[in-house]
């Protein structure tokens, strides 16, 4: 067998947007996209001595904010939304399970049938177990983002970095939307006060200074191009670093 590569970081948190689960589809789950997802993790957790966990989004299915423009109160919409990030786990779950990775969801709402209760010492046993590990519902309070819950699970699980994979286009934080501003420029590093006094589209504010206050570095990156992960373990330049 051969022997697994030391990896720039021990313990990563990855965190995916619900909507790069719906691949080129306008909502839903995309099956090849999630197998796409799965066999990048599967791939980076063979090549290289890592521990894993996941935080889910759910605005393929769900945004709280939608249903807050429509009438609805904020804290309902809200809970709505965790019951998708749900949803997109088990996803995700079962296309890891299908490549022979044991997995383990965790919710931060309960829900016996379908998920473990979030137990910080749980996790970090399935974690030193080997497991893949992956967050559902957010932190389980409304108007908080999904951000915010992976910032506050990377903390808790003592990982290394937090690791941002984006979608459509975005490979890093730039100073303009690239998508629509052909002189965008993209940074290689930026500091967590240059993100949120500039304003650049990274993370919401409130997981930007959780990651400053406890010194945790982030990674946003072009999760869709397949390699990445590992491309980033291996010490390779990718995405924009956020970090003090």
């Amino acid at each position: 067998m051969t022997a697994k590569k030391a990896p720039k970081w021990n313990r990563i948190l990855l965190k995916l947007s619900g909507q790069a689960l719906a691949g080129g589809d306008p909502f839903g789950i995309n099956g090849d996209t999630v197998g796409l997802i799965a066999r990048d993790i599967v791939a980076t957790r063979d090549a290289f001595d890592v521990d894993i966990a996941v935080v889910v989004g759910g605005g393929n299915i769900w945004r709280g904010m939608t249903g807050e423009g429509a009438g609805m109160d904020r804290a309902t919409a809200d809970y709505m939304g965790m019951l998708a990030t749900c949803i997109n786990a088990l996803a995700l779950q079962e296309m890891l399970e299908r490549l022979n990775v044991p997995t383990r969801v965790q919710s931060a709402i309960e829900m016996a049938e379908v998920a473990e209760p979030y137990i910080r010492r749980r996790a970090l046993r399935h974690l030193d177990k080997g497991r893949v590990v992956i967050f559902g519902a957010g932190t389980g309070n409304p108007f908080f983002t999904t951000d915010t819950a992976a910032a506050l699970r990377a903390i808790e699980i003592d990982a290394d970095v937090l690791l941002k994979g984006t979608h459509g286009g975005i490979d890093g934080i730039y100073n303009a939307d690239p998508r629509t501003d052909d002189s965008a420029v993209m940074y290689d590093s930026v500091t967590p006060m240059d993100v949120i006094s500039q304003g650049l589209n990274a993370m919401d504010a409130t997981a930007i200074t959780l990651c400053m206050e406890n010194e945790l570095p982030m990674v946003m990156f072009d999760l869709m191009t397949s390699g990445n992960l590992g491309r980033i373990l291996d010490g390779e330049s990718v995405g924009t670093l956020v970090q003090a």
